[in-house]
């Protein structure tokens, strides 16, 4: 697992996808940073962590950073040798997940400085600036291991990134379902069991809550599984 993590890791230092997806990061938190809280005069960082997530992070950040993750495996034919190679199926997906998990929480890191010019002014509180940071690599782990299982699915990076895009795109609506199934109680519970974005909210209040970090491991489990089970069946074949 440590040399697909490694190749992958440097792979987004080698070509345009690492540094355009940084680049998104860095303009969209900035502005949102300068708008909330330097022009604003707000002292919460809950704001940027907020659109940051709906606006850049989970419908373009995240599905640039996996289109390829096996996408670019099969344009260039290199799956099959991948396939065959003496490493656990298992080994590859993680590796090729963490390796976009960490880049991303690098990438995050630039937020980390909007904290200390807050702290500047005002004492800021640390479960809420925590909760904002698990929050989002909990999400942000969710929509990856689900990019990955799209890219292994395709050897379309476009297909990858609008299938990844469309997945976002759906958990971050799906609130509002509620409003058409008003009348049935049923509904209305598994709306809000499957409420994604509601449970990301409550951590950037400051509440860690168990069963909303279990429900985002539970998720990445689980798209994690399913690519491991799509090379499983191409092996056998």
């Amino acid at each position: 697992m440590k040399a697909i993590f490694l190749r992958e890791f440097r792979a987004y230092f080698k070509t345009p996808i690492g540094y355009v997806a940084l680049a998104i990061l860095f303009f969209v938190s900035g502005f949102l940073f300068s708008a909330y809280n330097l022009w604003g005069g707000s002292s919460s960082l809950s704001g940027v962590y907020s659109f940051l997530l709906v606006g850049a992070v989970m419908l373009v950040i995240l599905p640039v950073l996996t289109m390829r993750s096996f996408s670019e495996e099969k344009r260039q034919r290199t799956e099959q040798a991948l396939l065959t190679a003496p490493v656990r199926l298992t080994s590859i997906v993680l590796g090729k997940f963490l390796a976009a998990l960490l880049f991303f929480a690098l990438g995050l890191c630039i937020t980390f400085v909007y904290t200390l010019v807050i702290a500047t002014q005002v004492t800021p509180d640390i479960m809420v600036i925590l909760g904002n940071y698990v929050g989002m690599l909990l999400l942000a782990g969710t929509v990856i291991a689900a990019g990955i299982f799209f890219s292994s699915l395709t050897e379309s990076q476009i297909i990858a990134f609008l299938t990844t895009f469309a997945f976002s795109l759906f958990l971050m609506v799906i609130d509002m379902f509620s409003s058409l199934f008003s009348s049935s109680e049923w509904m209305l519970k598994v709306i809000s069991f499957l409420s994604v974005y509601g449970r990301y909210t409550s951590f950037t209040q400051g509440l860690i809550n168990y069963d909303n970090v279990f429900f985002f491991l539970s998720l990445q489990a689980l798209f994690l599984f399913l690519t491991v089970h799509v090379f499983d069946r191409k092996r056998w074949a």
